[in-house]
């Protein structure tokens, strides 16, 4: 699932791509949602029954078991609303406000579309972001937040419902596409988790992955290292990000 905001300015020379999950926000939505439950953790029999690659698959059980459990869709609305920003996160998002003419902001994430809306919304950041790809999410008729695979993919490296890199690839496509022609300057990608190796494996020379330092996104970049071409810049705080992201707009 996607959603869109507005329509792609050929003015805007460069592509800043986030994850939500430990990058936006400061912790996983997902165990933060699980503090709803009556005893604010799940079963081990749940916590068990999670397979590598299948992540969305056991979400999808988290929430069946918390819609029986009686929570309701305001309070996981509240555990959403409630989770802190990364560290510098909002001045980053402060920074990319200023320059909207410069930078066009996307998110790619293996969250689901309920949360990122969500937060997005609490926080009044939403409107920086063009297109929010991530996993499809509602509520049913009985209050059950339903969650749904992004897409299908077949790369061996990824979860089965989502790879970010075929995701970027195929969105800076259709933006050259839709600017006549004219790709962006660079690409930069913000993410912490393993995941978010693929994407960034996908970059150019001229593109810069940031990898929450010492999150898994830093450790295996590393180990990989032979294989990266983009700079990567470990960031601490979104303010390491900023220090970047105004260099390159000064090289104008």
């Amino acid at each position: 699932m996607t959603s869109s905001k507005r329509s792609p300015a050929v003015t805007q020379r460069f592509l800043v791509v986030f994850d939500f999950d430990e990058t936006i926000i400061n912790e996983s939505s997902d165990d933060a949602v699980v503090r709803a439950l009556p005893s604010q953790r799940l079963p081990d029999w749940l916590k068990n029954s999670y397979r590598e690659g299948h992540y969305n698959e056991h979400m999808q059980r988290v929430m069946v078991y918390m819609a029986e459990q009686g929570v309701s869709e305001d309070s996981i609305r509240s555990a959403v609303e409630k989770i802190p920003p990364a560290p510098g996160l909002l001045n980053l998002l402060e920074f990319l406000q200023s320059h909207q003419q410069d930078f066009q902001v996307v998110v790619v994430s293996d969250a689901n579309m309920y949360f990122i809306q969500t937060w997005l919304e609490h926080a009044g950041v939403h409107h920086l972001f063009q297109k929010i790809f991530t996993n499809p999410a509602s509520f049913d008729a009985i209050g059950q937040l339903v969650l749904l695979p992004f897409h299908s993919h077949s790369c061996s490296s990824c979860p089965d419902n989502m790879c970010k890199q075929a995701i970027l690839l195929e969105y800076v496509a259709g933006q050259q596409k839709e600017r006549g022609g004219a790709p962006f300057h660079r690409v930069f990608y913000i993410g912490d988790g393993a995941n978010d190796v693929c994407p960034s494996l996908a970059l150019g020379p001229r593109d810069t992955a940031f990898p929450r330092r010492d999150f898994p996104m830093h450790r295996l970049l590393q180990a990989q290292a032979p294989k990266v071409q983009a700079n990567v810049v470990p960031w601490v705080s979104g303010e390491d990000i900023v220090d970047v992201l105004k260099k390159v707009v000064e090289e104008r």
